[in-house]
């Protein structure tokens, strides 16, 4: 079963498109966090076009001799070659290069397509290969009518293969592949509003979660069934994401975790990821915290967006799914692994409201921005939304939509997001009326208000621009 990714699928295709007209070679760098379906993607798109082609994924740790002798063991097996009888019993002896030349020679007249997934692998084997894949690309592959693939997780060492200074800079085009978006979630899971939503903060949109979820199952009966199952992706998978990029209980985990358990200003995160009773250092920690946000982008960093610069900075890990297991799914885990079922989920919906009433945030903002881009709202100059807050956060308005970030030259609507079993109310209405008179910019006369509410609101026709419930939050991500 294949879901989502029209949008990435009609891309690739319009290169194949290309290549079928042309007869010469087009490139792709594709990269995504593990289990965001890269390779469930280019196998669609390889079994959708009916081209031959070859699927070769390396093995992290192997040699150069183990990779080259599987990518000809592949290359025997696929339908790839014009003649097999001219492959030969074992690959060159010169490594990468003479390999990736065997290859080219192989390739037929017609269109195909070579897939190399987890290349960052195959850089860690031979530091040379990525400069061999250029000169076999110049030399050969470019002339043919081949799709090179070229797939990986490290997003930083797959950001630096076709970087400015990199030998195959400029000879591939860049494809970041992201979760699948809440439209395609609700169209999944065959579920609708609040229900479609916290399918999405579960699974953080990662395909391969979404198909063990049955369709039309609500979150409550699915999270009852899965949390008993001590091998449920909701477990493994985030573990298994942990581990790969956070092998060892450095500074680096400690500081994820402590943001994933909801540490999220500079000064908490150096206190809670502090070893021995100290905080983590500034001059340790805002490297790390770089490195984690830009390198890895396994955190975000949110600004208050205002007129003006603010300050704190706060962070976020930037998948949901993740965030859920740090927060609450490892202590659950913990239960379901000991037979203790019944208590794991108790202990889940005790956390669960609270936890995804900041969670949902920053979904709720980023749908307000797809609908202001849209123009499905009436500030057709706003083009990003997020928050803000001040030092003391007192006040926090959850919702500014402005025509630019984090500093806005004007601020078109704020608004407040109540993600509770209780309608927005005209109680709340004070408090948000009151609040957003801090927001440098913010103009009485003609900044709009927005509310978001999960159960609705009691309040008057006309007392606020635009009202938004779950139904309309999804409805923002369907074109």
């Amino acid at each position: 079963m294949f879901v989502g990714r029209h949008a990435e699928l009609s891309l690739l295709t319009r290169r194949l498109d290309h290549i079928t007209r042309t007869g010469s070679g087009l490139a792709v760098a594709i990269r995504g966090r593990r289990q965001v379906g890269k390779s469930r993607l280019v196998q669609g798109l390889c079994d959708r076009s009916g081209l031959p082609y070859l699927y070769f994924t390396a093995v992290k740790g192997a040699s150069i001799t183990g990779s080259t002798n599987r990518l000809l063991t592949d290359l025997r097996a696929s339908d790839l070659p014009n003649d097999h009888a001219l492959l030969p019993d074992t690959p060159p002896g010169g490594g990468w290069g003479d390999t990736l030349r065997l290859l080219a020679g192989t390739l037929p007249d017609q269109p195909c397509i070579v897939v190399l997934d987890e290349v960052p692998s195959l850089a860690e084997q031979d530091d040379t290969f990525d400069g061999q894949l250029q000169v076999v690309w110049d030399r050969l592959l470019s002339h043919r009518p081949v799709l090179l693939l070229l797939l990986g997780s490290d997003l930083h060492m797959m950001q630096r293969l076709t970087a400015y200074d990199r030998p195959f800079y400029g000879r591939a085009d860049d494809l970041v592949l992201g979760p699948l978006n809440l439209a395609e979630t609700a169209a999944a899971t065959e579920l609708a509003g609040s229900d479609a939503i916290d399918a999405h903060l579960v699974t953080g949109g990662l395909p391969g979660m979404l198909l063990r979820w049955p369709a039309g199952v609500g979150p409550d009966d699915y999270l009852r069934d899965e949390l008993a199952d001590p091998a449920s992706p909701l477990f493994t998978v985030p573990e298994q994401s942990l581990a790969s990029e956070f092998p060892n209980p450095d500074v680096a985990r400690r500081v994820l975790e402590a943001i994933g358990g909801d540490a999220r200003a500079f000064t908490n995160i150096a206190n809670v990821a502090g070893g021995r009773g100290e905080p983590i250092s500034s001059g340790t920690l805002s490297p790390l915290l770089r490195q984690l946000t830009e390198d890895k982008q396994a955190l975000v960093v949110d600004q208050p967006l205002s007129t003006t610069s603010g300050k704190p900075a706060l962070y976020r890990v930037a998948d949901s799914n993740l965030r859920l297991y740090l927060a609450v799914l490892r202590d659950v885990s913990n239960l379901t692994r000991r037979g203790r079922a019944e208590a794991a989920y108790a202990l889940f919906h005790d956390r669960w409201t609270s936890w995804r009433g900041r969670a949902v945030e920053p979904l709720i903002r980023q749908s307000l921005e797809e609908a202001a881009i849209g123009g499905m709202l009436p500030w057709p100059g706003a083009q990003v939304v997020g928050g803000w807050w001040n030092r003391q956060f007192n006040p926090e308005i959850d919702l500014i939509g402005a025509d630019r970030g984090p500093i806005a030259s004007r601020i078109h609507f704020c608004g407040s997001l109540k993600w509770l079993g209780t309608p927005f109310d005209n109680h709340d209405l004070r408090t948000l009326r009151e609040a957003v008179r801090h927001v440098p910019g913010f103009d009485p006369s003609d900044t709009g208000l927005v509310v978001v509410s999960r159960s609705g609101t009691n309040l008057a026709d006309g007392a606020v621009d635009v009202v938004w419930g779950p139904e309309d939050v999804v409805a923002a991500w369907q074109r």
